[in-house]
């Protein structure tokens, strides 16, 4: 017999390091596989199934569009452009990564993540930042989706 795993919570950690010899901000996405599973297919109405092996080419794209669609950070109050770099899996957690280039200094970072509130209404987005040598967090939910940190 098998069993499906089941969690009971729904959270989703993304770490936002800023390392200032490269100029870019580095950026790793938790997520559970089967939320961000049910979540593309209700966004794009498509069978989408994430696998570590054998999967379609397409399931990048699906996924970089998602987070594009759902993840905005503004550095110094100017959209960052988000690069979606790849992906990995670990047991039952999918890990993806992002990147934003050619950031010269951070004073401030407000990030918009509503990765899953469309899926699940007790979803929660834990952020955590360590720019600037400062390390700070954040709990998002739905109702406030959105923190602004100055690293003044």
């Amino acid at each position: 017999m098998a069993y499906a795993s089941v969690h009971k919570y729904y959270v989703s950690v993304m770490q936002i390091d800023y390392v200032p010899k490269q100029q870019s901000v580095q950026i790793t996405s938790r997520i559970f596989i089967d939320d961000l599973e049910n979540a593309l297919r209700d966004a794009y109405g498509e069978h989408i199934i994430l696998a570590d092996k054998d999967e379609p080419k397409t399931v990048n794209l699906y996924i970089a569009r998602y987070l594009k669609e759902n993840i905005e950070i503004k550095i110094n109050t100017k959209i960052a452009d988000l690069v979606f770099i790849g992906k990995k899996y670990d047991s039952d957690i999918l890990i993806c990564y992002l990147e934003i280039e050619n950031v010269g200094s951070i004073q401030s970072l407000e990030i918009t993540n509503r990765i899953l509130f469309d899926a699940y209404k007790e979803q929660q987005n834990m952020i955590k930042t360590n720019i600037n040598a400062k390390k700070k967090s954040y709990l998002l939910i739905p109702e406030n989706d959105n923190a602004l940190l100055n690293f003044n």
